[in-house]
Protein backbone atom coordinates (compact mmCIF):
# COMPACT_ATOMS: atom_id res chain seq x y z
CA UNK A 1 0.00 0.00 0.00
CA UNK A 2 1.28 3.64 -0.99
CA UNK A 3 2.29 6.22 1.28
CA UNK A 4 -0.92 8.88 1.43
CA UNK A 5 0.12 12.14 -0.14
CA UNK A 6 -0.53 15.43 1.90
CA UNK A 7 -1.70 18.79 0.37
CA UNK A 8 -2.36 20.65 3.46
CA UNK A 9 -1.14 24.53 3.92
CA UNK A 10 -1.65 26.95 6.83
CA UNK A 11 -3.38 26.56 9.41
CA UNK A 12 -4.83 23.10 8.47
CA UNK A 13 -1.21 21.98 8.16
CA UNK A 14 -1.27 22.94 11.57
CA UNK A 15 -2.77 19.49 12.41
CA UNK A 16 0.40 17.65 11.81
CA UNK A 17 2.01 19.36 14.11
CA UNK A 18 -0.07 17.43 17.02
CA UNK A 19 -0.42 14.11 15.27
CA UNK A 20 3.20 13.61 15.04
CA UNK A 21 4.09 15.65 18.63
CA UNK A 22 1.40 12.46 20.11
CA UNK A 23 3.44 9.79 17.74
CA UNK A 24 7.00 10.94 18.83
CA UNK A 25 6.10 10.67 22.71
CA UNK A 26 4.60 7.37 22.38
CA UNK A 27 7.50 6.05 21.20
CA UNK A 28 8.92 6.94 24.96
CA UNK A 29 8.76 3.75 26.82
CA UNK A 30 7.08 5.63 29.71
CA UNK A 31 4.69 6.95 26.98
CA UNK A 32 2.21 9.22 28.96
CA UNK A 33 -0.56 8.77 25.58
CA UNK A 34 0.69 5.78 23.64
CA UNK A 35 -1.25 6.64 20.63
CA UNK A 36 -0.49 3.78 18.26
CA UNK A 37 -2.68 4.97 16.22
CA UNK A 38 -0.95 8.27 15.57
CA UNK A 39 2.14 6.58 14.95
CA UNK A 40 0.70 4.62 12.27
CA UNK A 41 -0.62 6.91 10.47
CA UNK A 42 2.52 9.05 10.48
CA UNK A 43 4.30 5.78 8.96
CA UNK A 44 1.41 6.21 6.22
CA UNK A 45 1.41 10.20 5.30
CA UNK A 46 4.24 10.99 2.54
CA UNK A 47 4.77 13.88 4.63
CA UNK A 48 8.53 15.69 5.63
CA UNK A 49 7.31 15.88 9.49
CA UNK A 50 10.72 16.64 10.07
CA UNK A 51 10.16 20.43 8.92
CA UNK A 52 7.67 21.07 11.40
CA UNK A 53 10.63 21.43 13.87
CA UNK A 54 8.49 19.29 17.13
CA UNK A 55 10.84 19.04 20.31
CA UNK A 56 10.64 16.98 22.90
CA UNK A 57 8.90 19.29 25.22
CA UNK A 58 6.39 20.07 22.32
CA UNK A 59 5.88 15.88 22.04
CA UNK A 60 5.20 16.03 26.24
CA UNK A 61 3.05 19.11 26.29
CA UNK A 62 0.62 17.63 23.68
CA UNK A 63 0.78 13.96 25.54
CA UNK A 64 -0.18 15.42 28.37
CA UNK A 65 -3.28 17.99 27.18
CA UNK A 66 -4.41 15.60 24.86
CA UNK A 67 -4.60 12.60 28.09
CA UNK A 68 -6.19 15.08 30.42
CA UNK A 69 -9.13 15.80 27.45
CA UNK A 70 -9.27 11.99 26.92
CA UNK A 71 -9.96 11.55 30.67
CA UNK A 72 -12.59 14.55 30.93
CA UNK A 73 -14.23 12.76 27.89
CA UNK A 74 -14.21 9.15 29.39
CA UNK A 75 -15.56 10.34 32.79
CA UNK A 76 -18.56 12.36 30.82
CA UNK A 77 -19.45 9.08 28.82
CA UNK A 78 -19.04 6.96 31.79
CA UNK A 79 -21.55 8.82 33.45
CA UNK A 80 -23.47 8.98 30.43
CA UNK A 81 -23.01 6.31 27.75
CA UNK A 82 -25.84 7.53 25.32
CA UNK A 83 -24.24 10.80 24.88
CA UNK A 84 -22.98 12.26 21.58
CA UNK A 85 -19.20 13.43 21.90
CA UNK A 86 -18.29 16.36 19.20
CA UNK A 87 -14.57 16.20 18.56
CA UNK A 88 -13.86 19.80 16.70
CA UNK A 89 -11.45 20.76 14.53
CA UNK A 90 -10.21 17.00 15.04
CA UNK A 91 -7.88 17.08 12.29
CA UNK A 92 -5.88 13.57 12.31
CA UNK A 93 -6.65 13.22 16.14
CA UNK A 94 -7.05 9.97 17.10
CA UNK A 95 -9.16 10.58 20.36
CA UNK A 96 -12.13 7.93 19.38
CA UNK A 97 -9.65 5.33 18.97
CA UNK A 98 -8.25 6.31 22.78
CA UNK A 99 -11.65 6.77 24.81
CA UNK A 100 -12.62 3.67 22.29
CA UNK A 101 -16.73 4.48 23.42
CA UNK A 102 -19.11 1.95 23.32
CA UNK A 103 -21.56 1.54 20.61
CA UNK A 104 -24.42 3.76 22.54
CA UNK A 105 -22.25 6.61 21.81
CA UNK A 106 -22.41 8.81 18.59
CA UNK A 107 -19.18 10.71 17.99
CA UNK A 108 -18.73 13.27 15.42
CA UNK A 109 -15.34 14.54 13.91
CA UNK A 110 -15.80 17.65 12.20
CA UNK A 111 -12.89 19.17 10.52
CA UNK A 112 -12.72 21.35 7.24
CA UNK A 113 -13.68 19.04 4.37
CA UNK A 114 -10.10 18.05 2.69
CA UNK A 115 -9.12 17.24 6.37
CA UNK A 116 -11.97 14.56 6.27
CA UNK A 117 -11.07 13.49 3.38
CA UNK A 118 -7.70 12.34 4.10
CA UNK A 119 -8.82 11.24 7.65
CA UNK A 120 -10.96 8.87 5.87
CA UNK A 121 -8.37 7.98 3.81
CA UNK A 122 -5.45 7.06 6.59
CA UNK A 123 -8.37 5.75 9.76
CA UNK A 124 -10.91 2.87 9.80
CA UNK A 125 -14.51 3.38 10.13
CA UNK A 126 -16.58 1.85 13.22
CA UNK A 127 -19.43 1.24 14.67
CA UNK A 128 -21.32 4.90 16.22
CA UNK A 129 -18.51 7.29 14.25
CA UNK A 130 -19.38 9.67 11.33
CA UNK A 131 -16.93 12.00 9.99
CA UNK A 132 -18.44 15.65 8.94
CA UNK A 133 -16.28 17.80 6.22
CA UNK A 134 -17.32 21.33 7.43
CA UNK A 135 -15.92 24.82 8.59
CA UNK A 136 -16.78 24.48 12.65
CA UNK A 137 -17.73 28.16 12.09
CA UNK A 138 -20.38 27.36 9.59
CA UNK A 139 -23.36 26.85 11.38
CA UNK A 140 -25.20 24.21 8.78
CA UNK A 141 -23.27 20.96 10.14
CA UNK A 142 -25.77 20.98 13.53
CA UNK A 143 -28.47 19.84 11.41
CA UNK A 144 -26.80 16.82 11.23
CA UNK A 145 -26.61 16.19 14.96
CA UNK A 146 -29.50 14.74 17.10
CA UNK A 147 -30.40 17.45 19.73
CA UNK A 148 -32.27 15.28 22.40
CA UNK A 149 -29.17 13.27 24.27
CA UNK A 150 -26.17 15.12 25.97
CA UNK A 151 -23.25 16.61 24.59
CA UNK A 152 -19.92 16.15 25.57
CA UNK A 153 -17.71 18.97 22.83
CA UNK A 154 -14.10 18.71 22.61
CA UNK A 155 -11.75 21.47 20.91
CA UNK A 156 -8.26 20.76 21.12
CA UNK A 157 -5.79 22.97 19.46
CA UNK A 158 -8.73 24.82 17.39
CA UNK A 159 -10.16 28.21 19.45
CA UNK A 160 -6.72 30.36 19.26
CA UNK A 161 -7.02 29.65 15.26
CA UNK A 162 -10.53 31.58 15.90
CA UNK A 163 -11.68 34.94 16.23
CA UNK A 164 -13.17 35.70 19.13
CA UNK A 165 -16.98 36.60 18.03
CA UNK A 166 -16.46 33.32 15.91
CA UNK A 167 -15.46 31.23 18.97
CA UNK A 168 -18.77 32.99 20.83
CA UNK A 169 -21.19 32.00 18.39
CA UNK A 170 -19.94 28.87 18.40
CA UNK A 171 -20.04 27.97 21.86
CA UNK A 172 -23.73 29.81 21.63
CA UNK A 173 -25.11 27.83 19.15
CA UNK A 174 -23.25 24.44 20.67
CA UNK A 175 -24.71 25.17 24.22
CA UNK A 176 -28.55 26.17 22.61
CA UNK A 177 -28.64 22.84 20.04
CA UNK A 178 -28.43 19.97 23.24
CA UNK A 179 -30.11 20.09 26.44
CA UNK A 180 -26.82 19.32 28.81
CA UNK A 181 -23.46 18.56 28.58
CA UNK A 182 -19.67 20.07 28.70
CA UNK A 183 -17.37 21.79 27.29
CA UNK A 184 -13.40 21.04 27.22
CA UNK A 185 -10.66 22.80 25.92
CA UNK A 186 -7.15 24.39 25.62
CA UNK A 187 -6.92 28.21 26.27
CA UNK A 188 -4.88 30.96 26.45
CA UNK A 189 -4.33 34.27 27.69
CA UNK A 190 -4.69 37.22 25.28
CA UNK A 191 -0.49 37.27 25.69
CA UNK A 192 -0.53 33.40 24.88
CA UNK A 193 -2.56 33.33 22.27
CA UNK A 194 0.08 36.24 20.62
CA UNK A 195 2.40 34.14 21.57
CA UNK A 196 1.83 31.18 19.57
CA UNK A 197 2.29 33.12 16.15
CA UNK A 198 5.95 32.94 17.14
CA UNK A 199 6.36 29.06 17.90
CA UNK A 200 8.73 27.54 16.06
CA UNK A 201 6.31 24.94 14.65
CA UNK A 202 3.27 26.84 13.57
CA UNK A 203 5.70 29.62 11.78
CA UNK A 204 7.02 26.36 9.77
CA UNK A 205 3.93 26.29 8.50
CA UNK A 206 2.64 29.78 7.90
CA UNK A 207 -0.44 29.36 9.77
CA UNK A 208 -2.02 32.64 11.46
CA UNK A 209 -3.37 32.42 14.99
CA UNK A 210 -6.54 34.29 14.97
CA UNK A 211 -5.79 35.75 18.81
CA UNK A 212 -8.53 34.81 20.36
CA UNK A 213 -7.55 34.76 24.48
CA UNK A 214 -9.35 34.54 27.36
CA UNK A 215 -7.70 35.88 30.49
CA UNK A 216 -10.71 35.09 33.28
CA UNK A 217 -12.44 32.09 32.15
CA UNK A 218 -15.38 33.13 34.16
CA UNK A 219 -15.97 35.64 31.11
CA UNK A 220 -17.39 33.11 29.37
CA UNK A 221 -19.98 32.67 31.34
CA UNK A 222 -21.15 36.11 30.96
CA UNK A 223 -20.92 35.60 26.89
CA UNK A 224 -22.36 32.05 26.55
CA UNK A 225 -24.89 32.28 30.25
CA UNK A 226 -25.62 28.40 30.13
CA UNK A 227 -21.66 27.41 30.62
CA UNK A 228 -20.83 27.05 34.09
CA UNK A 229 -16.98 26.62 34.82
CA UNK A 230 -16.34 23.49 36.04
CA UNK A 231 -12.08 22.89 36.02
CA UNK A 232 -9.23 25.38 35.28
CA UNK A 233 -6.31 22.91 35.17
CA UNK A 234 -3.07 24.85 34.98
CA UNK A 235 -0.95 22.77 36.75
CA UNK A 236 -0.25 19.16 35.92
CA UNK A 237 1.03 15.66 38.06
CA UNK A 238 5.01 15.33 39.33
CA UNK A 239 5.31 12.13 37.25
CA UNK A 240 3.73 13.64 33.37
CA UNK A 241 6.07 16.81 34.03
CA UNK A 242 9.32 14.72 35.47
CA UNK A 243 8.83 13.17 31.19
CA UNK A 244 10.06 17.27 30.20
CA UNK A 245 13.53 17.74 29.34
CA UNK A 246 15.32 18.78 33.02
CA UNK A 247 15.87 22.86 31.30
CA UNK A 248 11.80 22.67 30.83
CA UNK A 249 11.25 21.31 33.91
CA UNK A 250 13.55 24.04 36.01
CA UNK A 251 11.07 26.69 34.32
CA UNK A 252 8.28 25.09 35.10
CA UNK A 253 8.74 25.00 38.72
CA UNK A 254 9.98 28.73 38.64
CA UNK A 255 6.75 29.37 36.84
CA UNK A 256 4.59 28.07 39.11
CA UNK A 257 4.87 30.54 41.74
CA UNK A 258 3.62 33.33 38.54
CA UNK A 259 0.07 32.63 38.03
CA UNK A 260 -0.25 34.90 35.18
CA UNK A 261 2.90 32.93 33.02
CA UNK A 262 0.95 29.44 34.00
CA UNK A 263 -2.59 31.18 32.67
CA UNK A 264 -0.54 31.78 29.63
CA UNK A 265 -1.91 28.53 28.65
CA UNK A 266 -4.16 25.90 30.38
CA UNK A 267 -7.27 23.54 29.86
CA UNK A 268 -10.57 24.82 30.66
CA UNK A 269 -13.95 22.65 31.18
CA UNK A 270 -17.57 23.99 31.85
CA UNK A 271 -20.63 22.42 31.83
CA UNK A 272 -24.06 23.53 30.67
Amino acid sequence: MGREPVHLTKEKETLLITLYGKALESRSSDSILRDEAAEEAVRRLDYDFGKLKVRRRDAVGLAIRARELDRWTAEFLADSPGAVVLHLGCGLDTRVFRVDPPASVLWFDIDYPEVIALRRRVYPDREGYRTIGSSVTDPGWLAELPAGRPAMIVAEGLLPYLAEHDARQLLERLTSHFPRGQVAFDAYSRMGARLLSFHPSIKATGASVGGWGIDDPRALQRWVPRLELVTELISYDAASIAKLPWAHRVIYHVARHVPAVMRMGRLLRYRF
